[in-house]
């Protein structure tokens, strides 16, 4: 009887252990992320990666910060290590190329790219491939009839050939947010070539325009940029009145009639005080 009880005993503890363990390990379940990459080329500046991880926990979009990520690329079955990267608190991640000439292009002239997250203790793995070409975009201003235009022309590198019929984006690059040239953007023709009238009086910095030729994320190519400096905008006159006393200005730039206004009526409230206290000084030895 007792070795009966004392079985039963054993029997309930190892099936309590399991249930826990059970619930334990359903609380525990890790959600698959997502990885999104864009190639993007700056030309004469830059070659990155635009990356952004992000979950889907009950049923809201939420950004996975801190996710450590490896970028590699793949070549004829081999896998190479190009570097490290890690999201910020939005789970955004710019990896620049360092070496781009270290790469190499597939038969097809393809580059193969991939994103990996090993996981951790909340999220899955989970990786993502990013494969483009290289494109180069030529551009310059000239003038005609005093009105100023921007050509580009298109081109993929590795073939020296036009790209035709693809849309490029002509605009001014502001602080928040580009100014676009007319409209959303200009068909290239069978040269690769879009010619874009820039209007007068566009504002800038000494009149200093920064344009740019954008062809914006391109199936094959990615997104790819030229800027062109140009000093053909209405130069910006500093009406900045930082280093002025005015009412909106610094603490150490209050307006001299504020502070003198302010320092009367403290010297009138003291000056109250004073004569009150030597008003009771007489009255109590009197």
């Amino acid at each position: 009887m007792k070795k009966s009880i004392q079985f039963r005993s054993l029997v309930f503890l190892l099936f309590s252990l399991l249930l826990v363990s059970g619930v334990k390990g359903q609380g525990e379940k890790k959600v698959r992320v997502r990885l999104n990459a864009d190639y993007v080329h700056v030309i004469d500046h830059e070659h990155y990666l635009n990356i952004k991880v992000s979950a889907r926990v009950n049923r809201e979009t939420l950004e996975v910060s801190d996710a450590e990520l490896l970028i590699s690329q793949e070549l004829e079955d081999e896998e190479i290590e190009i570097g490290t990267a890690k999201t910020n608190s939005r789970g955004i991640s710019k990896f620049v190329i360092e070496d781009f000439n270290a790469l190499k292009p597939d038969e097809d002239g393809f580059y193969h790219l991939t994103v990996s997250f090993s996981g951790s203790d909340s999220f899955k793995r989970g990786s993502t491939e990013v494969s483009f070409r290289v494109a180069d975009i030529s551009a310059e201003l000239v003038t005609k009839d005093s009105v100023n235009y921007v050509t580009a022309r298109l081109t993929d590198a590795r073939l020296d050939s036009a790209v035709a019929k693809v849309p490029l984006t002509v605009q001014v690059e502001r602080l928040f947010r580009p100014l676009k040239i007319e409209k959303d953007f200009f068909m290239t023709d069978d040269d690769g070539e879009v010619e874009v009238a820039i209007p007068h009086g566009i504002p800038g910095v000494d009149g200093k325009l920064q344009l740019e030729v954008v062809l914006n994320e391109n199936d094959n190519y990615g997104t790819v940029k030229r800027i062109l400096e140009a000093q053909i905008g209405k130069p910006i006159q500093d009406e900045s009145t930082f280093d002025q006393r005015t009412m909106w200005s610094p603490r150490g730039k209050t307006p001299t009639f504020l502070l003198a206004v302010t320092y009367s009526f403290g010297f009138v409230v003291w000056g109250i005080f004073v004569y009150l206290f030597f008003n009771l000084i007489k009255i109590y030895k009197s």
